[in-house]
C-alpha cells in the first residue's frame, strides 16, 4: 500500500499555451504516446487551482527525452501559494536526458525536522528551459499525489 494518493483530479488545470490536440486531456489521459506541446517562447506554465486547501507531498512528471529530444524540459521549477499573486518558489529541478518519470517531492520541513506536505491552493510547474535550448516543450504526463489519509 503506498503512502500517497493522486489528487490531480481535484483541481482545475490551465496551460499557458498549447498546440490544438496537445492539451490538458493529452497530459492527463494515461497514454505515454500523447503529450502537452507548449506554444510560443518559454516558460511555459501549468498551473492547477484546488477549490480547498490541498496538501500535497510530491508531483510526478513522465518525461521522454528519446523522442522529444530538445523538446524535453531540462530545468523547471515549482510554485505554491493559496492565490496566483503569493505563488513562491518550493523547488527547482535540473534533470539531463530524462526517459521516464521524474518525481519531484514537494514536503516541507516541519518541527523537529519532520517532512510535511505542503499546504496550497495554487500549485504551478513552470517549464524554465529545454534540452538544447529547445523553445516548445514536450511533458507526456504528470500527476499530482497527497498523503494518503
Amino acid at each position: 500500500m503506498t503512502d500517497k494518493v493522486d489528487i490531480g483530479n481535484l483541481a482545475t488545470w490551465v496551460l499557458s499555451t498549447y498546440k490544438p490536440g496537445m492539451g490538458v486531456e493529452e497530459l492527463r489521459d494515461g497514454n505515454l504516446e500523447t503529450f502537452w506541446q507548449s506554444d510560443g517562447p518559454l516558460p511555459h506554465y501549468l498551473t492547477l487551482r484546488f477549490p480547498t486547501l490541498a496538501f500535497i507531498s510530491h508531483i510526478s512528471l513522465f518525461l521522454d527525452f528519446k523522442n522529444d529530444e530538445s523538446y524535453t524540459p531540462s530545468r523547471f521549477a515549482v510554485f505554491a501559494g493559496y492565490t496566483a499573486g503569493d505563488l513562491e518558489e518550493v523547488r527547482a529541478v535540473e534533470v539531463d536526458e530524462p526517459c521516464g518519470w521524474v518525481e519531484v517531492d514537494v514536503r516541507v520541513e516541519g518541527r523537529e525536522g519532520e517532512r510535511r506536505p505542503l499546504r496550497a491552493h495554487m500549485l504551478q510547474l513552470a517549464v524554465l528551459a529545454n534540452h538544447a535550448n529547445g523553445k516548445d516543450a514536450h511533458v507526456r504526463l504528470v500527476r499530482v499525489f497527497g498523503p494518503r489519509r
